[in-house]
């Protein structure tokens, strides 16, 4: 870098987008280029089997359904983005220094991914061999809570797996290709995910048991296969040392990345605030006007329709999203994300206001929004790469995650207690104001490539 450079203040150094550190410089600067079209190719495919199992346990349709049958309140319905935030928080802040300091991520990576499947082995053996069951045929009292445990395991490796994701990417992908990267991830992963969920899951809700057994199976295999192709991809090794950190002094570093550092004040303000539509997540489908004494069975036709709707939207979204990120930058992308986010909420609304009837042909509308935001969170991460120091970034995609996940943790109780007391209406109302001002704060993102 420039003497000028040098002298300049750390928020108006210019952006340097690829590997400017010591340790970059080190390596022989071909290697990524050498291997980057081969590890391209080996991530994206990580990616499709991980779309394909993912599409088996949507959070906003098949696993509060299944929480539903085994006995579920709607307080534990409500504690679901709960955990599933926790494990995308406490955790990666914890596994970011170790990572950090890996010589090799992919293994690290590699090992997350193929433990993922763990989770899901573990419901399918204890679905298939009946143990859920009392002698009366309905679920035990303790299997809601063996779910919600399980459940928040899985998230914890997801999470963990998602920061190292995220490290990998950004040390073997230029910044120009991350977009793309996800894109073409989403378009082949997409369609061979709802070609998948629309061939075998009617199949398998109709068993007498909901055959639950096959989809938590077939999803702990897509997610072993998915952490396998890691093992093709090719890596410089790191030399990076540091002293160890007290895991209390990791919260109050991440604290600072957010408060000190202007490269990531305005991102972490901006995934506060995406974050309100994870609380409003479970609620969406209780909004489905049911006919009266309605099973699971008997709404086999739009699960299926929901489920294809939202990864379909979401592979038409980041077919966009992907490209435009490469060519003007992330912020661009995600002033376009958050937008349509906040269609979600106001699309509810105004089916609250229709007849049943109406209601019930166009529910499949509600969850067209929801592919926004698996996109927003990849485009707020992808951003966050481009805006911290190369050799920082598992601790600074640690931070934002933190700032995704607090609000989540704090407000999905009050959210469904609320949801309860007052009825859907006034909260997603509440939800559509903050997504707008998540849209205003997204005008406010600098940009990094630009300086």
């Amino acid at each position: 870098m420039s003497r000028l450079a040098d002298e300049l203040p750390l928020n108006e150094q210019p952006y340097e987008p690829f590997d400017q550190s010591e340790d970059a410089a080190a390596d022989p600067p071909s290697h990524r280029e050498l291997y980057e079209a081969r590890n391209f190719f080996w991530l994206m495919l990580h990616q499709v089997l991980l779309r394909i199992g993912w599409i088996f346990k949507t959070e906003s349709i098949v696993m509060p359904m299944f929480l539903s049958m085994i006995g579920g309140s709607s307080l534990m319905i409500g504690l679901l983005p709960v955990l599933n935030r926790l494990g995308f928080s406490v955790p990666p802040l914890l596994y970011a220094q170790p990572l950090k300091l890996s010589p090799l991520k992919q293994r690290m990576v590699a090992r997350s991914s193929l433990l993922m499947a763990a989770p899901f082995a573990v419901l399918s053996a204890v679905w298939f061999s009946g143990a859920w069951q009392t002698t009366g045929g309905s679920a035990a009292w303790w299997m809601p809570w063996l779910f919600l445990a399980v459940y928040g395991w899985f998230f914890c490796l997801t999470g963990v797996n998602q920061l190292g994701m995220h490290a990998l990417h950004g040390k073997l992908i230029r910044a120009d290709l991350r977009g793309r990267l996800y894109t073409a991830a989403v378009i082949v992963g997409a369609p061979v995910a709802v070609v998948s969920a629309w061939l075998l899951l009617p199949g398998w809700l109709k068993l007498p048991d909901g055959g639950f057994g096959w989809i938590f199976g077939f999803t702990a295999l897509a997610f072993l296969a998915s952490g396998s192709m890691l093992l093709f991809t090719r890596e410089a090794p790191d030399r990076l040392t540091e002293p160890p950190t007290k895991p209390l002094q990791k919260f109050v570093d991440a604290w600072r990345v957010v408060r000190d550092d202007p490269r990531a004040r305005p991102v972490a303000i901006l995934s506060g605030l995406v974050c309100f539509n994870f609380m409003l997540f479970p609620h969406y489908q209780s909004l489905y006007p049911r006919r009266p004494g309605g099973t699971v069975v008997d709404y086999l036709g739009e699960i299926m329709l929901w489920v294809c709707v939202q990864n379909a939207a979401t592979a038409v979204v980041s077919l966009v999203a992907g490209p435009l990120a490469d060519w003007m930058g992330n912020r661009a992308a995600l002033r376009c994300s958050t937008l349509g986010l906040a269609s979600g909420p106001l699309i509810a609304l105004l089916l609250a206001q229709a007849s049943p009837e109406a209601a019930r042909e166009q529910f499949y509308l509600v969850f067209m929004p929801l592919g926004f935001m698996p996109v927003t969170i990849k485009l707020l991460m992808n951003y966050t790469l481009e805006a911290a120091p190369d050799d920082d970034h598992p601790q600074y995609v640690a931070a934002i995650g933190m700032c995704i996940a607090m609000p989540v943790i704090v407000g999905a109780p009050v959210v469904g207690y609320l949801v309860g007391r007052f009825g859907a209406a006034p909260v997603f109302i509440g939800g559509l104001a903050v997504l707008l001002l998540a849209f205003l704060q997204s005008l406010r993102l600098p940009e990094p490539r630009h300086g």
